[in-house]
């Protein structure tokens, strides 16, 4: 089994672990606290290594794709300097990532109200794509 495999199944461990603003742990993840997560899990980011959405915008940029495939990651906002939210692809469709709160969601009582958690959904479901990196290209 290769990293980008490894780092798939590990991101589905974690599927419907709650949404928690700021959160980088099992305990409650942020979008880019989980992506973090499953990308030091394989060695590609360090473990003392933190960053926003548009941090790992910034430290992929390099690596720029065309299409979505498993293992790229998607970067949403209002351009690339304006990343909001990142996911991880599963497929050329599918993506997962923490999804669903905001800077208000900070109990997992506030997740369950805003349906805040790890999930799958339609990379399409959001019309602000700034774009696709691929960190197991380096």
């Amino acid at each position: 089994m290769d990293s980008k495999e490894i780092t798939l199944k590990i991101a589905w461990h974690y599927l419907g672990t709650w949404y928690k603003w700021g959160g980088d742990d099992p305990k409650g993840f942020d979008c880019s606290g989980f992506i973090c997560e499953i990308l030091q899990s394989v060695g590609l980011i360090r473990r003392y290594e933190d960053y926003p959405a548009q941090g790992l915008w910034n430290r992929f940029n390099h690596l720029k794709i065309d299409v979505p495939q498993a293992g790229a990651l998607v970067f949403y906002g209002s351009d690339d300097k304006h990343i909001t939210h990142i996911e991880m692809c599963i497929n050329e469709k599918l993506s997962i990532g923490a999804s669903g709160g905001g800077s208000k969601t900070l109990t997992i009582e506030d997740a369950i109200l805003q349906n805040a958690f790890i999930k799958i959904r339609p990379i399409q479901s959001r019309k602000d794509i700034v774009g696709f990196l691929d960190p197991f290209k380096e």
